[in-house]
């Protein structure tokens, strides 16, 4: 159909190749809603008559409650497919005119732009859920112990309460990065032509404001080849999978029988072919691979936008696909990401266990240590270091086992002056609760610290949803009064 320059049709293979159809599925519903509000705004400034207005919009109605209407074979894209339909239904001196004013370049880019806009707020509120179910893990388990890890060594004693805490933190920060691309994202390229605008004095405000944009995007130019926010947007989505795919390792880890943590439940792991013992986490493991997957998404489309010269080339097409296969991703891991934390078993009895045979404890008697007895931390430092070298060696029995005359030794050994039963003392009277109760600095794992850190992440939550919700209704909003203003329109004489 828009073959006016080129002579004869275009070769059926080079069709099939240049077409967008799939992905285009994913834009049908936008490009209708955008192609009504296009056609709104020229009756409203006196390009197309209320005859005309109405036939299309009656078309475009019916395109969007039976989709199947659309013959896709000879299109290249969604919107000649549209066209093409609304112009055997119209004729073509009023079909014909849908897209005075209007290009493909700033079409696409409005649909994408209004897929995401929903998109993101689909991503919040899986987020939201998430969030929720980890602050509600944290709470029941502030008193839950467990060691803490640096290069996958015990390193201090800890809470799974803190872990979970730590989860939401980079979800919020997450969360963070999509709302603020949200307000870029918000704004209309609609009008913006193909690249230059339109001798018609478009309303391109009201387009926006039908479509439940913020404002528009200024520069027509910017408008339609720009596609920066899209990888931020993209961007924003490989770091949530990042994030997930690092709770994912904790918990195929946690959830090893030398670990026994955790379990995964039932709902969540697939069985063995062969042995019949195992009980794999096979959701998390895919979770975990599929974090690959939207970081080669992110890098597709940056690869294919890194040489495109200004103004929109047909090389932007190929980002739909990466775009979409991220969305979708990242919102179905975060769904099932939810499910395993609230369906997670706990073993409380071998986190302490883990907690009260380790020698991750020594950090904190390093402390105490140079505190009580006004020596530098750096001797205090190498007093516990020996004193696990000993533990170690006699058949890694825990610090509290220590006899009081091994203690003398090392003491000796570095001319220190410490009582060997002082020592002793601090050692079996600081056990695991103890040592996470003496931690004084803001956002340990002190059981205080971890109750204000729940209550003020669950303020801080409460405030986002009446935020995602708000942004949710004010499109919501804007989509109902658009279809209001067609049926009004379809209606008049």
């Amino acid at each position: 159909m828009y073959r006016s320059r080129p002579k004869g049709n275009l070769d059926k293979d080079m069709l099939n190749f240049l077409s967008s159809l799939n992905d285009d599925q994913q834009i049908l519903h936008y490009d209708i809603l955008g192609s009504e509000a296009h056609v709104i705004m020229l009756h409203d400034i006196g390009i197309l008559t209320l005859h005309e207005t109405k036939k299309i919009l009656v078309a475009l109605e019916q395109i969007r409650h039976k989709p199947e209407l659309l013959a896709i074979g000879d299109a290249e894209d969604i919107h000649e497919s549209i066209e093409s339909l609304i112009i055997q239904q119209t004729g073509v001196d009023i079909g014909g005119n849908i897209q005075i004013g209007r290009s493909r370049n700033d079409q696409v880019i409005l649909d994408i732009r209004m897929k995401v806009r929903d998109d993101i707020i689909e991503i919040c509120e899986k987020i939201i859920a998430l969030i929720t179910s980890l602050l509600k893990k944290a709470a029941e388990n502030i008193d839950t112990i467990m060691p803490m890890y640096t290069h996958l060594r015990q390193a201090q004693i800890g809470t799974l309460s803190h872990f979970a805490l730590s989860y939401a933190d980079s979800l919020f920060r997450d969360m963070d990065r999509l709302y603020i691309t949200y307000v870029r994202i918000n704004q209309s390229p609609l009008g913006a032509g193909a690249i230059g605008g339109s001798r018609i004095k478009l309303d391109r405000q009201k387009t926006a404001r039908l479509l439940g944009f913020k404002g528009i995007v200024r520069n027509s130019i910017d408008a339609t080849s720009s596609r920066d926010t899209i990888i931020e947007y993209t961007m924003g989505l490989t770091i949530i999978m990042l994030t997930l795919s690092r709770m994912t390792e904790d918990f195929i880890i946690w959830s090893t029988d030398e670990f026994g943590y955790l379990d995964i439940s039932d709902e969540y792991s697939s069985s063995s072919s062969a042995m019949p013992h195992k009980k794999n986490p096979d959701p998390l493991e895919l979770l975990r691979a599929k974090a690959g997957t939207v970081s080669g998404n992110l890098l597709t489309m940056i690869t294919i936008i890194k040489a495109i010269p200004s103004g929109y080339s047909r090389d932007m097409q190929e980002i739909k696909t990466s775009l979409w296969q991220a969305s979708a991703t990242t919102t179905q891991a975060l769904k099932i990401m939810n499910y395993v934390v609230k369906s997670l078993i706990i073993n409380k009895e071998r986190m302490q266990h883990a907690s009260s045979n380790s020698y991750a404890i020594s950090f904190d008697l390093a402390e105490l240590l140079a505190i009580k007895n006004g020596i530098s931390f750096r001797t205090a430092h190498k007093v516990m270091g020996l004193l696990v070298q000993k533990a170690i060696g006699n058949n890694r029995q825990p610090l509290r086992m220590l006899r009081e005359e091994v203690i003398r030794e090392v003491l000796e050994s570095l001319g220190s002056k410490l009582s060997a039963e002082e020592v002793l003392k601090d050692i079996k009277e600081t056990s695991p609760q103890k040592s996470i109760s003496s931690r004084q600095s803001l956002g340990s794992p002190n059981p205080m610290q971890e109750q204000n850190m729940v209550k003020l992440s669950r303020r801080r939550l409460l405030a986002y949803s009446k935020r995602i919700a708000k942004r949710k209704g004010l499109v919501d909003e804007a989509f109902k009064n658009l279809t209001i203003m067609v049926n009004n329109y379809s209606k008049k004489a």
